[in-house]
Protein backbone atom coordinates (compact mmCIF):
# COMPACT_ATOMS: atom_id res chain seq x y z
CA UNK A 1 0.00 0.00 0.00
CA UNK A 2 1.53 3.46 -0.71
CA UNK A 3 2.52 5.68 1.75
CA UNK A 4 -0.41 8.10 1.25
CA UNK A 5 -2.76 4.96 0.83
CA UNK A 6 -1.43 4.63 4.77
CA UNK A 7 -1.70 8.14 5.75
CA UNK A 8 -5.16 8.21 4.63
CA UNK A 9 -6.19 4.73 6.57
CA UNK A 10 -4.65 6.19 9.65
CA UNK A 11 -7.03 9.80 8.58
CA UNK A 12 -10.16 7.34 8.63
CA UNK A 13 -9.44 5.56 11.53
CA UNK A 14 -9.26 8.37 13.98
CA UNK A 15 -12.09 10.22 12.02
CA UNK A 16 -14.08 6.76 12.78
CA UNK A 17 -12.83 6.48 16.92
CA UNK A 18 -13.67 10.46 16.99
CA UNK A 19 -17.03 9.90 16.04
CA UNK A 20 -17.42 6.68 18.06
CA UNK A 21 -16.16 8.72 21.57
CA UNK A 22 -19.06 11.53 20.69
CA UNK A 23 -21.59 8.63 19.98
CA UNK A 24 -22.62 10.48 17.06
CA UNK A 25 -21.61 7.83 13.87
CA UNK A 26 -22.52 5.99 11.67
CA UNK A 27 -20.54 3.17 10.99
CA UNK A 28 -21.57 0.53 8.21
CA UNK A 29 -19.74 -1.92 5.11
CA UNK A 30 -19.92 -4.62 2.98
CA UNK A 31 -18.39 -7.84 2.78
CA UNK A 32 -18.37 -9.42 -1.13
CA UNK A 33 -16.49 -12.60 -2.19
CA UNK A 34 -16.22 -13.26 -5.83
CA UNK A 35 -15.05 -15.98 -7.94
CA UNK A 36 -13.95 -15.33 -11.57
CA UNK A 37 -12.83 -17.39 -14.71
CA UNK A 38 -11.44 -16.22 -17.45
CA UNK A 39 -10.91 -18.10 -20.88
CA UNK A 40 -8.37 -16.51 -23.17
CA UNK A 41 -8.90 -15.49 -26.74
CA UNK A 42 -7.13 -17.17 -29.59
CA UNK A 43 -6.81 -13.78 -31.73
CA UNK A 44 -4.87 -10.61 -31.35
CA UNK A 45 -1.92 -9.44 -30.70
CA UNK A 46 -1.41 -11.27 -27.51
CA UNK A 47 -2.46 -14.72 -28.56
CA UNK A 48 -0.34 -14.27 -31.56
CA UNK A 49 2.94 -13.06 -29.24
CA UNK A 50 1.94 -16.42 -27.17
CA UNK A 51 2.13 -18.28 -30.50
CA UNK A 52 4.89 -16.90 -31.63
CA UNK A 53 7.28 -17.36 -28.03
CA UNK A 54 5.05 -19.52 -25.88
CA UNK A 55 5.20 -17.63 -21.57
CA UNK A 56 5.72 -13.97 -23.27
CA UNK A 57 2.26 -12.87 -22.57
CA UNK A 58 0.53 -14.02 -18.94
CA UNK A 59 -2.91 -15.42 -19.68
CA UNK A 60 -5.88 -13.90 -18.05
CA UNK A 61 -6.40 -15.42 -14.63
CA UNK A 62 -9.05 -17.05 -12.87
CA UNK A 63 -9.15 -17.13 -8.93
CA UNK A 64 -11.44 -15.84 -5.88
CA UNK A 65 -11.17 -12.20 -4.79
CA UNK A 66 -12.81 -10.76 -1.08
CA UNK A 67 -13.37 -7.27 -0.38
CA UNK A 68 -14.05 -5.56 3.14
CA UNK A 69 -15.89 -2.20 2.44
CA UNK A 70 -15.91 0.05 5.56
CA UNK A 71 -18.06 2.98 6.16
CA UNK A 72 -17.68 6.03 8.55
CA UNK A 73 -19.14 9.69 9.26
CA UNK A 74 -19.53 11.76 11.97
CA UNK A 75 -18.98 15.81 12.60
CA UNK A 76 -18.60 16.46 8.92
CA UNK A 77 -16.15 13.56 8.02
CA UNK A 78 -16.51 10.96 5.52
CA UNK A 79 -14.69 7.51 4.81
CA UNK A 80 -14.76 4.93 2.82
CA UNK A 81 -12.05 2.21 2.65
CA UNK A 82 -11.47 -0.97 1.12
CA UNK A 83 -9.49 -3.84 2.16
CA UNK A 84 -8.99 -6.31 -1.18
CA UNK A 85 -7.46 -10.25 -1.07
CA UNK A 86 -7.08 -12.00 -4.02
CA UNK A 87 -5.87 -15.68 -4.61
CA UNK A 88 -5.39 -16.83 -8.25
CA UNK A 89 -5.03 -19.68 -10.00
CA UNK A 90 -1.69 -19.13 -11.66
CA UNK A 91 -0.35 -16.67 -9.20
CA UNK A 92 0.59 -16.33 -5.50
CA UNK A 93 -2.38 -14.45 -3.56
CA UNK A 94 -2.00 -11.16 -3.07
CA UNK A 95 -3.96 -8.42 -0.90
CA UNK A 96 -4.23 -4.43 -0.94
CA UNK A 97 -6.10 -1.53 0.59
CA UNK A 98 -7.12 1.73 -0.58
CA UNK A 99 -9.08 4.84 0.79
CA UNK A 100 -12.18 5.60 -1.19
CA UNK A 101 -13.15 8.27 -0.16
CA UNK A 102 -11.90 10.60 3.00
CA UNK A 103 -13.48 14.51 3.22
CA UNK A 104 -15.02 16.98 5.10
CA UNK A 105 -18.19 18.66 4.28
CA UNK A 106 -19.33 21.87 6.02
CA UNK A 107 -23.38 22.24 5.45
CA UNK A 108 -23.83 26.05 5.02
CA UNK A 109 -27.73 26.32 3.98
CA UNK A 110 -27.95 27.17 0.52
CA UNK A 111 -23.94 26.72 0.30
CA UNK A 112 -21.85 23.16 0.77
CA UNK A 113 -18.51 22.84 0.93
CA UNK A 114 -16.64 19.48 0.73
CA UNK A 115 -12.38 19.02 0.96
CA UNK A 116 -10.93 15.46 0.40
CA UNK A 117 -10.82 12.60 -1.56
CA UNK A 118 -14.88 12.88 -2.61
CA UNK A 119 -16.64 10.84 -5.84
CA UNK A 120 -17.87 13.55 -8.26
CA UNK A 121 -19.63 11.89 -10.57
CA UNK A 122 -21.59 14.25 -13.15
CA UNK A 123 -23.03 13.11 -16.79
CA UNK A 124 -25.93 12.00 -17.64
CA UNK A 125 -25.17 8.50 -19.59
CA UNK A 126 -25.11 5.08 -18.89
CA UNK A 127 -22.51 3.45 -20.90
CA UNK A 128 -20.49 6.47 -21.23
CA UNK A 129 -20.68 9.95 -20.09
CA UNK A 130 -18.84 12.12 -21.91
CA UNK A 131 -19.26 15.31 -19.25
CA UNK A 132 -18.13 13.44 -16.33
CA UNK A 133 -15.22 15.75 -15.76
CA UNK A 134 -13.90 15.23 -12.49
CA UNK A 135 -14.53 11.42 -11.58
CA UNK A 136 -13.51 10.22 -15.03
CA UNK A 137 -15.37 6.63 -14.15
CA UNK A 138 -14.72 3.33 -16.07
CA UNK A 139 -18.39 2.65 -17.21
CA UNK A 140 -19.73 -1.29 -17.84
CA UNK A 141 -17.43 -2.92 -15.11
CA UNK A 142 -18.99 -6.76 -14.21
CA UNK A 143 -19.92 -5.75 -10.82
CA UNK A 144 -20.78 -2.39 -9.13
CA UNK A 145 -18.26 -1.86 -6.60
CA UNK A 146 -17.52 1.79 -5.32
CA UNK A 147 -15.18 3.63 -7.18
CA UNK A 148 -12.30 5.80 -5.83
CA UNK A 149 -12.70 9.39 -5.38
CA UNK A 150 -10.51 11.93 -6.78
CA UNK A 151 -8.89 14.91 -4.54
CA UNK A 152 -11.19 17.87 -4.72
CA UNK A 153 -11.76 21.52 -3.29
CA UNK A 154 -15.56 21.78 -3.90
CA UNK A 155 -18.40 24.40 -3.14
CA UNK A 156 -22.24 23.83 -4.23
CA UNK A 157 -24.91 26.11 -4.03
CA UNK A 158 -28.70 24.72 -4.34
CA UNK A 159 -32.22 26.47 -4.80
CA UNK A 160 -35.02 25.04 -5.37
CA UNK A 161 -34.88 24.64 -9.05
CA UNK A 162 -31.21 25.28 -9.52
CA UNK A 163 -27.99 23.89 -8.32
CA UNK A 164 -23.88 25.16 -8.99
CA UNK A 165 -20.87 23.50 -8.63
CA UNK A 166 -17.50 24.25 -8.39
CA UNK A 167 -14.33 22.11 -8.16
CA UNK A 168 -10.94 22.57 -8.01
CA UNK A 169 -9.62 18.93 -8.82
CA UNK A 170 -5.66 17.65 -7.88
CA UNK A 171 -5.03 20.70 -6.48
CA UNK A 172 -1.59 19.91 -5.54
CA UNK A 173 -0.60 17.90 -8.87
CA UNK A 174 1.70 18.70 -11.70
CA UNK A 175 0.83 20.56 -14.31
CA UNK A 176 2.10 17.57 -16.30
CA UNK A 177 0.10 14.73 -14.73
CA UNK A 178 -2.22 13.06 -16.99
CA UNK A 179 -5.66 11.54 -17.45
CA UNK A 180 -7.43 11.18 -13.97
CA UNK A 181 -4.58 12.80 -12.24
CA UNK A 182 -4.55 15.83 -14.16
CA UNK A 183 -4.75 19.57 -11.89
CA UNK A 184 -7.87 20.68 -13.56
CA UNK A 185 -10.82 23.53 -12.51
CA UNK A 186 -14.58 22.54 -13.62
CA UNK A 187 -17.96 23.62 -13.02
CA UNK A 188 -21.67 22.43 -13.52
CA UNK A 189 -24.73 24.31 -13.25
CA UNK A 190 -28.42 22.60 -13.09
CA UNK A 191 -31.28 23.78 -13.73
CA UNK A 192 -34.62 21.83 -13.44
CA UNK A 193 -37.94 23.00 -15.51
CA UNK A 194 -40.54 21.19 -14.88
CA UNK A 195 -39.78 16.76 -16.53
CA UNK A 196 -36.60 18.60 -18.16
CA UNK A 197 -33.40 18.56 -16.49
CA UNK A 198 -30.46 20.41 -18.21
CA UNK A 199 -26.85 20.86 -17.69
CA UNK A 200 -24.06 23.06 -18.31
CA UNK A 201 -20.67 22.14 -17.48
CA UNK A 202 -16.72 23.63 -18.07
CA UNK A 203 -13.64 22.55 -17.47
CA UNK A 204 -10.17 24.33 -17.52
CA UNK A 205 -6.98 21.24 -17.34
CA UNK A 206 -3.91 22.64 -16.53
CA UNK A 207 -2.42 20.13 -19.52
CA UNK A 208 -5.17 19.61 -21.90
CA UNK A 209 -7.04 23.29 -21.60
CA UNK A 210 -10.33 23.72 -21.69
CA UNK A 211 -13.48 21.85 -22.91
CA UNK A 212 -17.29 22.68 -22.59
CA UNK A 213 -20.18 20.63 -22.83
CA UNK A 214 -23.82 20.11 -22.10
CA UNK A 215 -26.64 17.33 -21.42
CA UNK A 216 -30.63 17.04 -21.00
CA UNK A 217 -32.84 14.71 -19.16
CA UNK A 218 -36.33 14.21 -20.07
CA UNK A 219 -39.01 12.52 -18.86
CA UNK A 220 -41.67 12.37 -21.54
CA UNK A 221 -43.89 10.22 -19.86
CA UNK A 222 -44.69 7.15 -16.85
CA UNK A 223 -42.84 4.83 -19.32
CA UNK A 224 -40.07 7.23 -20.64
CA UNK A 225 -37.06 8.89 -20.08
CA UNK A 226 -34.93 10.61 -22.90
CA UNK A 227 -31.09 12.04 -22.36
CA UNK A 228 -28.23 13.56 -24.82
CA UNK A 229 -25.09 14.61 -23.60
CA UNK A 230 -22.16 16.69 -25.74
CA UNK A 231 -18.94 17.52 -24.57
CA UNK A 232 -16.09 19.43 -27.03
CA UNK A 233 -12.59 19.43 -25.94
CA UNK A 234 -9.50 21.58 -27.00
CA UNK A 235 -6.98 18.85 -26.22
CA UNK A 236 -7.01 15.10 -25.09
CA UNK A 237 -4.35 12.73 -23.45
CA UNK A 238 -3.96 10.23 -26.05
CA UNK A 239 -1.61 7.21 -27.07
CA UNK A 240 -0.22 6.73 -30.79
CA UNK A 241 2.05 4.60 -32.47
CA UNK A 242 4.66 6.68 -34.96
CA UNK A 243 3.34 5.83 -38.69
CA UNK A 244 6.90 5.64 -39.82
CA UNK A 245 7.16 2.49 -37.49
CA UNK A 246 8.44 -0.22 -39.89
CA UNK A 247 9.72 -4.09 -38.36
CA UNK A 248 10.89 -4.89 -35.16
CA UNK A 249 12.09 -2.36 -32.99
CA UNK A 250 14.09 -2.38 -29.56
CA UNK A 251 11.52 -0.43 -27.89
CA UNK A 252 7.64 0.11 -27.13
CA UNK A 253 6.88 2.28 -30.33
CA UNK A 254 4.00 3.52 -28.73
CA UNK A 255 4.11 6.77 -27.24
CA UNK A 256 1.72 9.22 -25.11
CA UNK A 257 0.39 12.11 -27.00
CA UNK A 258 -2.64 14.50 -27.29
CA UNK A 259 -5.27 14.89 -29.96
CA UNK A 260 -6.86 18.17 -30.82
CA UNK A 261 -10.51 19.19 -31.60
CA UNK A 262 -12.36 16.22 -29.65
CA UNK A 263 -15.71 15.76 -29.91
CA UNK A 264 -18.06 13.40 -27.85
CA UNK A 265 -21.61 13.30 -28.04
CA UNK A 266 -24.43 10.85 -26.71
CA UNK A 267 -27.69 9.83 -27.41
CA UNK A 268 -30.02 7.49 -25.36
CA UNK A 269 -32.96 6.47 -23.84
CA UNK A 270 -35.23 4.39 -21.63
CA UNK A 271 -38.15 2.80 -21.31
CA UNK A 272 -40.05 0.98 -18.18
CA UNK A 273 -43.23 -1.18 -18.48
CA UNK A 274 -45.40 -1.36 -15.42
CA UNK A 275 -44.23 -5.22 -15.21
CA UNK A 276 -40.42 -3.88 -13.95
CA UNK A 277 -39.40 -4.50 -17.93
CA UNK A 278 -37.22 -1.74 -18.80
CA UNK A 279 -35.01 -1.30 -21.61
CA UNK A 280 -32.28 0.92 -22.35
CA UNK A 281 -30.68 2.44 -25.92
CA UNK A 282 -27.86 4.47 -26.14
CA UNK A 283 -25.40 5.01 -29.19
CA UNK A 284 -22.31 7.51 -28.46
CA UNK A 285 -19.54 9.22 -30.21
CA UNK A 286 -16.13 9.42 -28.96
CA UNK A 287 -13.69 11.91 -30.96
CA UNK A 288 -10.81 10.70 -28.66
CA UNK A 289 -10.96 7.04 -29.44
CA UNK A 290 -8.67 5.52 -32.59
CA UNK A 291 -10.12 6.39 -36.06
CA UNK A 292 -10.74 3.81 -38.35
CA UNK A 293 -7.52 4.14 -40.32
CA UNK A 294 -5.49 3.84 -37.26
CA UNK A 295 -6.96 0.57 -36.29
CA UNK A 296 -6.53 -0.97 -39.65
CA UNK A 297 -3.22 0.15 -39.70
CA UNK A 298 -2.60 -1.65 -36.09
CA UNK A 299 -4.26 -4.60 -37.99
CA UNK A 300 -1.65 -4.78 -40.97
CA UNK A 301 1.61 -4.18 -38.55
CA UNK A 302 -0.14 -7.65 -36.31
CA UNK A 303 0.18 -8.90 -39.99
CA UNK A 304 3.08 -7.66 -40.76
CA UNK A 305 4.66 -9.12 -37.20
CA UNK A 306 3.54 -12.65 -37.65
CA UNK A 307 5.00 -12.50 -41.04
CA UNK A 308 8.40 -11.85 -39.93
CA UNK A 309 8.40 -14.87 -37.53
CA UNK A 310 7.51 -17.04 -40.36
CA UNK A 311 10.38 -15.85 -42.28
CA UNK A 312 12.62 -16.97 -39.32
CA UNK A 313 13.00 -13.50 -37.17
CA UNK A 314 13.89 -14.11 -33.60
CA UNK A 315 11.00 -15.63 -31.87
CA UNK A 316 11.04 -13.12 -28.89
CA UNK A 317 11.99 -10.39 -30.96
CA UNK A 318 8.79 -10.55 -32.86
CA UNK A 319 6.46 -12.12 -29.70
CA UNK A 320 7.66 -8.29 -27.81
CA UNK A 321 6.43 -6.46 -30.59
CA UNK A 322 3.29 -7.74 -30.94
CA UNK A 323 2.59 -7.65 -26.96
CA UNK A 324 3.25 -4.18 -27.52
CA UNK A 325 0.73 -3.60 -30.24
CA UNK A 326 -1.95 -4.07 -26.77
CA UNK A 327 -1.27 -0.76 -25.34
CA UNK A 328 -3.72 0.14 -28.56
CA UNK A 329 -6.35 -0.99 -26.00
CA UNK A 330 -5.48 1.42 -23.61
CA UNK A 331 -6.09 4.54 -25.92
CA UNK A 332 -9.55 5.80 -24.89
CA UNK A 333 -12.12 4.53 -22.44
CA UNK A 334 -13.98 3.32 -25.66
CA UNK A 335 -12.12 1.14 -28.17
CA UNK A 336 -14.12 2.79 -31.61
CA UNK A 337 -15.18 5.66 -32.17
CA UNK A 338 -19.17 4.71 -32.95
CA UNK A 339 -21.07 2.59 -30.17
CA UNK A 340 -24.37 1.45 -29.16
CA UNK A 341 -25.48 -0.37 -26.34
CA UNK A 342 -28.90 -2.04 -25.72
CA UNK A 343 -29.95 -3.36 -22.29
CA UNK A 344 -33.04 -5.52 -21.03
CA UNK A 345 -33.81 -5.93 -17.43
CA UNK A 346 -36.87 -7.12 -15.32
CA UNK A 347 -36.97 -6.95 -11.93
CA UNK A 348 -39.48 -9.59 -10.76
CA UNK A 349 -39.58 -9.39 -6.67
CA UNK A 350 -35.98 -10.44 -5.54
CA UNK A 351 -34.79 -11.23 -9.14
CA UNK A 352 -33.36 -9.35 -11.75
CA UNK A 353 -31.75 -11.07 -14.68
CA UNK A 354 -29.94 -8.66 -17.32
CA UNK A 355 -28.91 -8.94 -20.51
CA UNK A 356 -26.44 -6.09 -22.21
CA UNK A 357 -25.18 -6.05 -25.99
CA UNK A 358 -22.38 -3.32 -26.61
CA UNK A 359 -21.59 -3.57 -30.51
CA UNK A 360 -18.96 -1.40 -32.35
CA UNK A 361 -20.65 -0.85 -36.14
CA UNK A 362 -17.21 -0.04 -37.69
CA UNK A 363 -15.79 -3.79 -36.85
CA UNK A 364 -19.01 -5.63 -35.94
CA UNK A 365 -17.70 -6.43 -32.66
CA UNK A 366 -19.78 -6.82 -29.80
CA UNK A 367 -19.59 -7.35 -25.98
CA UNK A 368 -22.45 -9.39 -25.16
CA UNK A 369 -23.09 -9.75 -20.60
CA UNK A 370 -25.90 -11.69 -19.35
CA UNK A 371 -25.92 -11.44 -15.46
CA UNK A 372 -28.51 -12.60 -13.04
CA UNK A 373 -28.93 -10.89 -9.31
CA UNK A 374 -31.08 -11.82 -6.21
CA UNK A 375 -31.35 -9.34 -3.48
CA UNK A 376 -32.39 -10.11 0.04
CA UNK A 377 -31.85 -7.66 3.20
CA UNK A 378 -28.81 -8.44 3.82
CA UNK A 379 -27.20 -10.50 1.23
CA UNK A 380 -27.25 -9.97 -2.81
CA UNK A 381 -25.87 -12.77 -5.15
CA UNK A 382 -24.75 -12.04 -8.52
CA UNK A 383 -23.58 -14.41 -11.39
CA UNK A 384 -23.18 -13.65 -15.14
CA UNK A 385 -21.00 -14.39 -17.97
CA UNK A 386 -19.50 -11.98 -20.80
CA UNK A 387 -18.41 -12.59 -24.09
CA UNK A 388 -16.60 -10.71 -25.96
CA UNK A 389 -16.80 -11.38 -29.52
CA UNK A 390 -17.57 -10.39 -33.82
CA UNK A 391 -15.35 -11.72 -36.91
CA UNK A 392 -11.78 -12.08 -36.72
CA UNK A 393 -10.67 -8.68 -37.40
CA UNK A 394 -12.93 -7.18 -34.38
CA UNK A 395 -11.00 -5.20 -31.90
CA UNK A 396 -13.29 -7.11 -29.38
CA UNK A 397 -12.80 -10.10 -30.71
CA UNK A 398 -8.77 -9.30 -30.09
CA UNK A 399 -8.78 -8.78 -26.43
CA UNK A 400 -7.19 -10.75 -24.02
CA UNK A 401 -9.98 -12.75 -22.94
CA UNK A 402 -12.85 -14.13 -24.77
CA UNK A 403 -15.13 -15.10 -21.79
CA UNK A 404 -15.14 -13.76 -17.89
CA UNK A 405 -17.58 -15.72 -15.79
CA UNK A 406 -18.29 -14.51 -12.68
CA UNK A 407 -20.16 -15.28 -9.00
CA UNK A 408 -20.41 -12.92 -6.26
CA UNK A 409 -21.70 -12.61 -2.68
CA UNK A 410 -22.02 -9.81 -1.12
CA UNK A 411 -23.40 -9.61 2.83
CA UNK A 412 -24.50 -5.76 3.94
CA UNK A 413 -23.75 -4.62 7.21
Amino acid sequence: MRCVELLAAAALAWATSAACMAQKVELGGQVRLQWTEQTASNLGPLALANVVKTGTVADPDSGATLETELRASGHGITGVATLQQSRWRDRTSDGQGWVNELYAAHDGGAWQFSAGKKIVAWDVGYGFRPNDMVQQEERLGLVTSTAQGRPVLMAEHFTADTAWSLVALHPTGSPQDRGVLEPALAGRVYQRNGALDSYGFARLGARNGASVGAALAWVAGDALELHGSLRYLSRADSKAINPATNGLVTSNPWRSGMVDDVTQLLLGGTWTHESQLSLLAEAWWDGSAMSDAQWDAWGQRNTQLTNLSAFGAPASAVAGNLAWQADAFGVSPNLRRNNVLMRVSWQNGPWTPTLDVLYSPADQGRVVTAALSWQGDRVQVQGGVRNFGGPDNAVAAQLAARNVAYITTTWTF
